[in-house]
């Protein structure tokens, strides 16, 4: 198993809260990897919302082939973050050259896009860009949108956020999704590392998805660029939210009827039911097996929590208003939100989606046997 650790906040704060949530959970990952993301940003990323921000990790001669790459297409730098961990590593943690986060002013050309072809035209250059460093693994890309960073390394959470630095003002942020990984694919590719990013949605899993590949093999299918990769079982996650919202308009509430939908009996006379046997026709091949968590992000800066059906993986949230945080243990909550009132607490089961939206005033409980929004249905 994984350990996975959510927050949103009102107030900015630093991965290592993260870090030292998972690592009070220690007991449930082994160390062998953590993957961050970071959104609503703070410091002097706060005035650049609208520029992409490159995340990745590039050799010397990496960052050569990108810079001649980037300056090719156009992109120019506005602000960046160069971190050089200082040698030598940790135990179990790599040497790197350096990790890198670059916001880029856009191309002229761009600024006439409709932001729809501007989302996909950033999928793109991600896509070149990684494509480009997996041959000598000078390049590895993990995110290229703005307000998103995503950090990610082989090593104990708590050890890689303290080797790199990353208590720093310039790295403060509002929303930061974090896991602590449990290594099941023997050789580590960090484009296995949870989170996964695809056009400002993110999400993390603590599970196994035994259905991935028909899943892998339906969105691979669909004619998109950015489904695509598949290191991991739970990369497909985020593609079929990213498929639920982007290509069939469904708002988060109805992601749980595309993963998990009812049965027939469990229908009943659910006042969407016409809507859900469509979707659930629809969207059998997006059906999932388990047993998973899921946390994720949306481009709305929402967070949400949602299980399957076997729900043999622990998930949490809690907090108070103006900080609520998502965690697969209750000592996750305790480590980073001690003064909430526990009895708030909840553990969403099979039906449940908790959601938190960008005002952080509350946990909204959304169940599949509730009816959806209506324009949604007509």
């Amino acid at each position: 198993m994984c350990r996975l650790f959510a927050m949103t906040s009102d107030e900015p704060f630093s991965p290592l809260v993260a870090a030292k949530a998972l690592d009070v959970m220690r007991e449930g990952h082994d160390g062998s990897g953590v993957g961050l993301f970071l959104s609503d940003l703070s410091g002097p990323f706060e005035d650049l919302k609208d520029a992409p921000v490159l995340s990745g990790i590039f050799t010397s001669k990496g960052l050569k082939k990108l810079d001649v790459h980037m300056m090719e297409l156009g992109f120019t730098t506005k602000y960046k973050v160069t971190i050089k961990a200082p040698k030598p590593a940790p135990p179990g943690v790599p040497q790197r050259d350096v990790y890198l986060i670059r916001a880029y002013e856009y191309p002229d050309e761009w600024h006439a896009y409709s932001a729809e072809r501007r989302a996909f035209e950033l999928m793109k250059v991600r896509l070149d860009l990684r494509g480009m460093g997996e041959a000598d693994g000078d390049m590895i890309v993990f995110s290229f949108w703005p307000d998103a960073i995503m950090i990610k390394e082989i090593g104990d959470p708590l050890t890689v956020v303290q080797h790199l630095g990353l208590d720093r003002k310039e790295l403060m942020a509002r929303v930061i999704m974090a896991q602590g990984r449990q290594n099941t694919n023997y050789a580590i590719n960090l484009y296995a590392c949870h989170p996964f990013f695809i056009q400002g949605i993110c999400t993390m899993t603590n599970g196994e998805n035994t259905a991935f590949v028909p899943i892998k093999e339906y969105l691979s299918s669909r004619g998109f660029p950015g489904y695509m990769g598949y290191n991991s079982d739970s990369e497909v996650f985020a593609h079929i939210l990213h498929y639920s919202t982007y290509q069939l308009g469904l708002p988060l509430e109805a992601y749980k009827h595309v993963i998990t939908p009812l049965s027939d009996d469990e229908m009943g006379d659910h006042p969407n039911k016409a809507f859900l046997k469509q979707l659930r026709q629809t969207c059998r091949r997006l059906i999932i097996d388990g047993p998973n968590c899921v946390i994720g992000c949306l481009p709305n800066k929402s967070l949400f929590m949602v299980q399957d059906r076997k729900k043999l993986r622990p998930g949490i949230v809690g907090g108070r208003p103006g900080c609520y945080a998502f965690s697969s243990e209750e000592c996750g909550l305790d480590a980073v939100i001690p003064d909430r009132d526990k009895s708030l607490d909840f553990q969403p089961m099979h039906l449940d989606t908790a959601i938190v939206s960008s005002d952080r005033q509350e946990v909204h409980i959304c169940r599949q046997t509730q009816s959806l929004p209506q324009a949604l249905c007509a």
